[in-house]
C-alpha cells in the first residue's frame, strides 16, 4: 500500500510505503494547541517506509524536552508528522490524501479534553495515555 500525504499549500509531500498503524486521537491541551483542533488524529509509521517527496527544506520543527516533536510546513503551517529523536514517528491523518484504510482506535488523554467536546461512544477512551501492560 502506498500512502501520500501533503500540506495545505501542497509544497510539502511525503510517501509511506506500507500501512499506518495504531491510529489514535489525543485530547490533551498540548495537542489541541498544536493541531488547532479539539484533538489530534495521528497514526504511527515505520520510519524505514517513510520518505519526503518534496518540500523537506521548508519544514519547520518544534522539539519538546523529551525528544518528541512535530514538523510543520513553514509556508502554510500544516502539521504533517511527529518525530522522535529526529526520526519520523507518525503522521497526522488530516494531511493524508485519500483513504489510508485505518480508523481511530482509541481516544487518549480524555481527562483533559476541552469542556465543550463530546467524544463519540464505542471507541476505547483513556483518561491519560494507554496503560502499560
Amino acid at each position: 500500500m502506498k500512502i501520500i500525504g501533503e500540506c495545505f499549500c501542497g509544497k510539502v509531500k511525503y510517501q509511506v510505503d506500507g500501512r499506518l498503524r495504531d491510529a489514535r486521537s489525543c485530547h490533551c491541551s498540548r495537542c489541541r494547541k498544536a493541531f488547532s483542533s479539539q484533538a489530534s488524529a495521528y497514526a504511527l509509521v515505520d520510519p524505514l517506509k517513510f520518505k519526503w517527496l518534496s518540500g523537506k527544506d521548508i519544514l519547520t520543527s518544534y522539539i519538546g524536552s523529551h525528544g518528541l516533536g512535530l514538523q510543520f510546513c513553514s509556508q502554510c503551517g500544516s502539521t504533517l508528522c511527529g518525530i522522535l529523536d529526529g526520526v519520523v514517528h507518525g503522521v497526522t491523518l488530516g494531511c493524508v490524501n485519500g483513504n489510508p484504510e485505518i480508523e481511530i482506535g482509541k481516544h487518549i488523554y480524555v481527562g483533559s479534553k476541552a469542556q465543550w467536546e463530546i467524544i463519540p461512544e464505542g471507541i476505547p477512551q483513556f483518561n491519560e495515555g494507554v496503560p502499560e501492560n
